[in-house]
């Protein structure tokens, strides 16, 4: 197998926001010729697919700026410094959801946008949960919506969910 890792030249960070950073990395390529990265950095994130006892599946709806409209989606969330993203799963369901998982399970790890950015999603299967109460930040804004398997199901191939998360998190789930 090739190897066509670029050598980093030089970095220059464009912003510091409080969820991303924003740089522009001067590259060495394979065939020594220079070109320009953009690099989105995230500190990374979990996704959780909650599962009740019935097998019923719970989503939250809410409104996403960037893209100007209100996405179906599984409870997620960003990665705080040095969290482990298991820890990070469990207090993301109850934020979002007002549930506590009894038990966890790592489905997998997936990369948003790895063409310009790092950030890496951490997925979990919830299951055994218990209700608990919600938790949103103040500035989150959801409701929480309980769907059946074959709801999900039909939602999955008449692209009712659209977010990308969501789509590998139910696959992985096997709520396909």
């Amino acid at each position: 197998m090739k190897d066509f890792t670029e050598q980093l030249i030089e970095k220059k960070t464009i912003l510091e926001g409080k969820v991303l950073t924003v740089r522009v990395d001067r590259v060495c390529l394979v065939n020594g010729k220079e070109a320009t990265r953009e690099v989105v950095v995230h500190p990374g994130a979990v996704a959780v697919v909650p599962v009740l006892e019935d097998g019923s599946v719970l989503m939250v709806r809410q409104y996403r700026y960037p893209i100007g409209k209100m996405l179906l989606e599984i409870p997620a969330g960003k990665l705080e410094p040095g969290e482990d993203p298991e820890e990070c799963a469990g207090r993301e369901l109850e934020e979002e959801t007002g549930y506590i998982a009894g038990r966890l399970k790592k489905l997998g790890s997936i990369y948003t946008a790895p063409g310009f950015s790092n950030e890496i999603l951490h997925i979990y299967l919830a299951e055994e949960l218990k209700s608990s109460k919600q938790k949103l930040d103040e500035d989150e804004f959801l409701t929480v919506e309980k769907y059946t398997l074959a709801e999900v199901k039909t939602m999955l191939t008449d692209n009712t969910i659209e977010d990308a998360k969501s789509i590998a998190g139910l696959l992985l789930a096997g709520l396909k």
